[in-house]
């Protein structure tokens, strides 16, 4: 059974402006529940970087990474921009993609 990519790159966060995590994956749903379960340990676990805060849906993992490696190379605000572009309330954008509200410190999840 062949499986299906979708190559992306996302930025999640641990609140409102607060710490950044920049990366890519051919499978968003299940890259969420990694971060969100601590499943990589390192930077993500350690500051608490769990709210989809952006993401891009791209053509092919060649141009994900592409993207990834262009927006780790920006500084900081440029990042906080594009993500308010798309999202000015830093809403977790999981819960759009079906997942239960995350309780982190991002304006508009209630906290």
């Amino acid at each position: 059974m062949k499986r299906d990519i979708e190559p992306c790159t996302y930025i999640m966060a641990s609140g409102y402006r607060e710490t950044l995590y920049t990366g890519v994956t051919s499978d968003l749903m299940a890259r969420i529940a990694q971060h969100r379960n601590g499943t990589f340990k390192g930077f993500t676990s350690r500051y608490g970087v769990t709210l989809l805060v952006h993401f891009e849906m791209l053509g092919t993992m060649d141009a994900a990474i592409a993207r990834e490696k262009r927006i780790k190379a920006w500084r900081r605000q440029w990042k906080i921009n594009l993500v308010e572009e798309g999202n000015p309330q830093w809403r977790d954008l999981a819960s759009d993609l079906g997942f239960a509200p995350f309780r982190g410190r991002g304006v508009g999840d209630g906290s």
